[in-house]
């Protein structure tokens, strides 16, 4: 099993739910956050805004998606994120891929892909 971690722009995430659904992933955990890579939280205009006001912070308004899915699953994501997520601009995001030991259902013990 694999824990990917999608940072995508806010305006991708249906696009993102969309290729998940198409899998048949089990489960997404999806946060609000802000963050900034290469371009440093530089905007194609100059000037960032959080809320209506310029600030300095330079941090730019992300989606975090995590969903842990079966190693034979994650080729076929990232194929269709490089597909159908990216804009071709700066701050098109990142994907991290970490392995997973076990996963355990609460509610009915399932243990390891049943689990997912």
């Amino acid at each position: 099993m694999k824990e990917m971690v999608l940072i995508i722009r806010p305006e991708m995430l249906e696009e993102l739910k969309s290729i998940l659904d198409e899998i048949h992933c089990g489960g997404m955990t999806i946060s609000s956050v802000m963050g900034c890579g290469t371009q440093k939280g530089v905007v194609e205009n100059g000037v960032n805004q959080i809320k209506g006001f310029k600030t300095t912070i330079n941090l730019l308004p992300k989606i975090r998606v995590e969903v842990v899915v079966e190693d034979n699953s994650v080729e076929n994501i990232i194929t269709s994120v490089r597909e159908r997520v990216a804009t071709g601009r700066v701050g098109d995001g990142k994907i991290f891929i970490r392995n997973i030991e076990d996963a355990i259902r609460i509610r009915t013990g399932e243990r390891g892909n049943k689990a997912l």
